[in-house]
């Protein structure tokens, strides 16, 4: 009984030391967004931290336009990178969890 039970807590740390590395990793895979007419550019990592803002001068003389732009433009790149991020991260914690009955269902 209790070999069984230090095999599922070594599995669950293993499990938490790989849903750290994934974080960590995420940091690094960017994600590069554009306006539909290409004269705003984003890039945001898969943590979902912005990296780089590429506005074109013309943007520049309607405030309220590259305020629009930016909404639109961000929140297209931050939804892919919650994407990544999320099946990612799910992947990275079921691959490690000891099979316990149930809680499979937890990870579809």
């Amino acid at each position: 009984m209790f070999g069984d039970m230090m095999g599922m807590m070594n599995k669950i740390k293993e499990a938490q030391d790989n849903v750290e590395k994934t974080k960590e990793r995420l940091k690094t895979v960017l994600i590069d967004e554009q306006s539909s007419d290409g004269l705003l550019k984003v890039t945001v990592s898969a943590a979902r931290e912005v990296k780089s803002i590429d506005i074109a001068d013309e943007l520049l003389e309607d405030k309220e336009q590259l305020e629009d732009y930016l909404v639109l433009t961000l929140n297209k790149a931050i939804a892919k990178a919650s994407d990544i991020n999320e099946r990612e991260l799910g992947a990275a914690a079921k691959d490690g969890m000891p099979d316990i009955p149930g809680l499979g269902d937890m990870f579809k």
